[in-house]
């Protein structure tokens, strides 16, 4: 069967791989054929060549393995063990080992959730980071009447701006260096700010009840989620660390009464189950999100766009 692997930074190259055992499924795996991927924000620095490990920090460097960095997958079951996915089933979620870019990938059950029929896979693939984006918005609390700041307008900021709008939130700054003015305000954006985070900040006077922080990858943006924030108000850090450590101002912290939240998505299935619903109620929101397709043998140049600022793209989707 295909896969892509990376061999060098910014390099993928095209191997052949006996296809998976289904009798060698573990309890809760399903074997799914690949229909489409989507290309996060969090695979760029595997791409660009960051070593990375594989989920719950084991120390292999997936960087080397197979498949790697597709985390976002949608797929046909063929073969089950779990008891919720049938053989036949199109399912959307995680690729479980971040291993998604093959012909055939081994994911674990509690990840993956049936979609509308009536999606094509590559709009389907939108279901994980929506996913994702609800089970955040739900540790926020009630957003009606508040000021929301979302840091970062890629393809996972203009959702959290979409949500919070759609959550009820009064207002919606989205910041980001990429021109953003067309796209903003079919994602629920009020203000559309072109500019980096240390820029904006410095100009903001009326502060926001909730700050996303979703950029990631660098210390510096959580600090200025942090001066950007009102009294008694919630920062949440979505972005993906790429250090142990972040400093941070507890003196801001402190005296602003601040709270900073952060953390994985759990409760998969259900969360997914969800956005297929929210999708149903605005029927817009995936073929706006999705801007660019590539196919498999095309994964290199779809990692090359993704990787471009561009203010005409939001999602990128490899499909089959």
């Amino acid at each position: 069967m295909w896969c892509y692997r990376l061999v060098a930074p910014f390099t993928f190259e095209r191997t052949d791989l006996p296809e998976p055992d289904p009798a060698q499924l573990a309890d809760g795996q399903v074997l799914l054929r690949f229909l489409a991927a989507g290309i996060c924000g969090s695979d760029l620095p595997g791409f660009r060549g960051t070593q990375g490990k594989l989920p719950g920090d084991t120390g292999c460097c997936a960087a080397e393995m197979d498949g790697f960095p597709i985390h976002e997958i949608a797929g046909e079951v063929l073969a089950s063990a779990h008891p919720a996915h049938a053989v036949g089933d199109r399912v959307v979620g995680w690729a479980s080992g971040f291993d998604g870019l093959q012909a055939q990938v081994v994911a674990d059950g509690d990840g993956l959730s049936r979609y509308e029929p009536d999606l094509t896979p590559q709009h389907a693939i939108g279901l994980q980071p929506l996913a994702c984006v609800l089970y955040t918005v739900e540790q926020l609390g009630d957003l009606t009447g508040k000021r929301v700041a979302v840091i970062g307008q890629g393809s996972i900021g203009l959702l959290f701006s979409y949500v919070a709008k759609a959550a009820g939130a009064a207002h919606v700054t989205g910041v980001d260096p990429v021109d953003r003015e067309a796209l903003g305000p079919a994602f629920g954006v009020d203000e559309v700010v072109r500019a980096t985070s240390d820029r904006w900040v410095r100009h903001v006077t009326d502060k926001f009840d909730v700050v996303v922080e979703t950029v990631g990858h660098q210390v510096a943006t959580l600090n200025h989620a942090l001066d950007a924030a009102a009294f008694g108000a919630t920062v949440f850090y979505f972005g993906v660390p790429d250090d142990d450590s972040y400093p941070i101002s507890m003196r801001t912290m402190l005296r602003n009464n601040l709270t900073l939240k952060s953390g994985v998505t759990l409760e998969r299935r259900r969360v997914l189950a969800a956005a297929d619903t929210f999708a149903g109620r605005h029927p817009q929101l995936l073929p706006a999100y999705l801007t660019h397709t590539f196919g498999p043998h095309e994964a290199q140049a779809a990692f090359e766009q993704a990787c471009r600022p561009d203010p005409t793209r939001v999602k990128i989707a490899i499909v089959a």
